[in-house]
């Protein structure tokens, strides 16, 4: 039973927390220096994400080799999205790729 309230707990200050903020959201305006500065938030909070899956691929020391089909993947769909900007061809290529190296890294890095 211990569970079940912590959960409906943390759903509320969830909830909480999201309504405030949407509440709040066409009534508060920030300076247009401000503004602008929000926009290098997703770059940052995407770069976080993806950097570290592709160097540190097990989670125990960085990677940066051949034989790492994450960081070939990735490099290869960042170069797809630069020139086509096509996200079905990012994902598309950087599987690709992805699948691919790993593949290949089986069969003559190991």
């Amino acid at each position: 039973m211990r569970i079940y309230g912590t959960i409906v707990g943390m759903a509320l200050v969830t909830f909480g927390i999201r309504y405030v903020l949407f509440a709040s959201a066409g009534k508060v305006r920030f300076s247009s220096r401000f503004e602008a500065l929000l926009r290098f938030i997703p770059p940052a909070v995407l770069s976080a994400l993806i950097v570290p899956a592709l160097l540190i691929p097990q989670g125990k020391e960085i990677v940066i080799r051949l034989d790492n089909p994450y960081l070939i993947g990735g490099i290869v769909a960042l170069l797809v999205g630069l020139i086509w900007r096509n996200l079905f061809a990012v994902l598309g290529m950087g599987m690709g790729a992805f699948w691919l190296w790993r593949w290949i890294s089986e069969l003559f890095f190991r």
